[in-house]
């Protein structure tokens, strides 16, 4: 018997390809590291549901923005010329407000109604797509006031030096770089400059006057006059809760679309004493 002989039948037969056997194809894996057969094609994700969670993520980002970062309104009416006009849209950031800080002298703001200061119809969106986009941040919204801080917590706004300035901690102030010009004083409200006032801003308030002094019912148009018997003294001063946030550019229309920011004069104003 030659010993070197081979009784497998099967021993060195070459006709079964090598690798293949009862478990052909298990164990390989894919190019992308899965136990999916490489051979398998890949499932795509249908069209229409791409479309509906793009849809879906983009409507929350745009929610999540305007809760807490940026939105978009109307200017409602003059109060605020030369600088912003009726229905120019302009953009208010939140990020400033954060964390307990609270609004500056010469900031302009944007806050709800305290109650009875918006009359008339306001400008805004008037079709339901108009208004659908509104509710998520896509949209300029109306309803709000827009108005510049002249006084915070504690400080005492008094009309007029001999100027015709406003004082703030006795300090007068000159606005001629962003109100309309004045015939008399730069706080004719509420009587038309022939008579001096002053006041101090209650704690949580601000008090907000428009840079059209003449045309817009702000603050001091609000104050108590003597006359008044029933009247809240409480009325003149916008509660600092209700205010959205700070304006800080004009978007629209694009020919004098600008960042907007705080006047240097205001620095020169000392805190309240």
């Amino acid at each position: 018997m030659d010993g070197s002989r081979n009784d497998d039948p099967d021993a060195g037969s070459s006709d079964r390809p090598a690798g293949r056997g009862f478990f052909t194809g298990f164990g390989r894996r894919s190019q992308d590291g899965s136990d999916r057969p490489a051979d398998e094609p890949k499932r795509r994700t249908p069209l229409w549901l791409e479309t509906g969670i793009l849809l879906v993520v983009a409507l929350g980002m745009a929610l999540i923005i305007k809760t807490f970062l940026v939105q978009a309104f109307y200017i409602p009416s003059a109060s605020m010329e030369p600088g912003l006009v009726e229905n120019d849209r302009i953009l208010v950031q939140k990020v400033s407000y954060w964390f307990g800080r609270e609004p500056s002298r010469g900031e302009v703001v944007v806050f709800e109604d305290p109650g009875g200061w918006l009359t008339g119809p306001e400008p805004g969106p008037q079709t339901v797509l108009a208004k659908g986009l509104a509710k998520i941040g896509l949209y300029p919204t109306g309803g709000h006031l827009v108005k510049r801080v002249i006084g915070t917590p504690g400080d005492t706004i008094a009309c007029c030096d001999a100027e015709g300035k406003l004082e703030i901690n006795g300090v007068a102030i000159e606005e001629d770089e962003f109100i309309r010009p004045q015939n008399k004083c730069d706080g004719p409200m509420p009587n038309g400059c022939d008579s001096d006032w002053s006041v101090t801003v209650p704690e949580d308030r601000l008090f907000v006057m428009g840079d059209n002094r003449a045309a817009s019912a702000d603050s001091s148009d609000r104050l108590c006059g003597p006359s008044q018997q029933k009247c809240d003294p409480d009325r003149a001063f916008v509660p600092i809760e209700l205010v959205v946030g700070k304006v800080f550019t004009l978007v629209w229309p694009p020919s004098h679309a600008r960042f907007i920011g705080r006047p240097d004069v205001f620095e020169s104003v000392p805190d309240a004493g």
